[in-house]
């Protein structure tokens, strides 16, 4: 089922998201190289509690196997849901930070990809393009439209790049829960229902040098390509509110490196 949110609980949501950008913009120049991951995620927990909020992700999933961290971080081929360890970031590194913060019951959920110092150039193109994908879904969303028209956008950018999509993980609709109805894929397959007023969605291409196809390691969380090729994903949290789309997070590609795109 499909929660529309009315404007008292976007409000709280749009909150909840700015916190977020602002735990970004500190965090970002503290990702170089050296730093164990480890050490981002007590920074991350550490700054999420002191601002009022509670750290999503730590805890979440199931009872037997939790995720054991306050954000996701993953390196070069690891595309979604890298567990925090004592592994040092390097040079020529591609990064991606993914995290959700719950302040007073509203969810965010933002996602960037550094560059750690020099890389190679289709690492940068990857990266470049992913962001542009993400624009490029955002700037399909229409009310009355479908949403499938997202997934499209997202595709279409990626294939005229020649770049695989993951397609066994999506976006999603977020706000009052981590994961909620609908899934938005970064392929257009599966139910295609129309977008209206109230809908908040996490939009999230996850891009490849290689094919979409992955792997879960060992850990059960963290999410590998199967060709072992670099990917990056960029998200943002946006609110379909008033016949218009409002991205509730702020734009990070100054901090991260890359030009500004919205």
């Amino acid at each position: 089922m499909i929660h529309l949110k009315n404007e008292l609980q976007i409000d709280g949501i749009r909150k909840s998201c700015k916190m977020l950008s602002a735990l970004f913009r500190e965090l970002i120049p503290q990702v170089t190289s050296g730093v164990k991951t480890i050490e981002i995620d007590n920074w991350v927990k550490n700054w999420i509690i002191h601002a009022g909020g509670k750290p999503v992700l730590l805890g979440y999933g199931p009872s037997d196997n939790p995720f054991p961290a306050s954000i996701c971080i993953s390196i070069n081929n690891e595309v979604i849901h890298g567990v925090p360890s004592r592994k040092k970031i390097n040079e020529g590194d591609i990064v991606s930070l993914d995290c959700d913060i719950d302040l007073g019951g509203f969810i965010s959920d933002q996602t960037v990809t550094l560059e750690i110092g020099k890389v190679n150039n289709a690492v940068h193109n990857l990266n470049f393009v992913t962001n542009k994908c993400l624009y490029k879904g955002i700037g399909a969303i229409k009310v009355g439209g479908r949403l499938l028209e997202i997934s499209r956008a997202i595709h279409n950018h990626a294939r005229a790049h020649n770049y695989g999509l993951v397609y066994q993980f999506s976006g999603h609709g977020v706000g009052l829960a981590i994961h909620e109805d609908p899934s938005v894929p970064n392929i257009p397959h599966g139910p295609n229902p129309r977008i209206q007023n109230g809908m908040v969605l996490a939009i999230e291409p996850m891009v490849s040098l290689g094919t979409g196809d992955v792997e879960i390691l060992k850990d059960g969380w963290t999410v590998v390509m199967a060709d072992n090729k670099t990917s990056a994903h960029w998200e943002h949290t946006v609110a379909i509110i008033h016949d218009k789309v409002e991205i509730l997070t702020d734009p990070l590609e100054d901090v991260a490196g890359l030009e500004i795109t919205c």
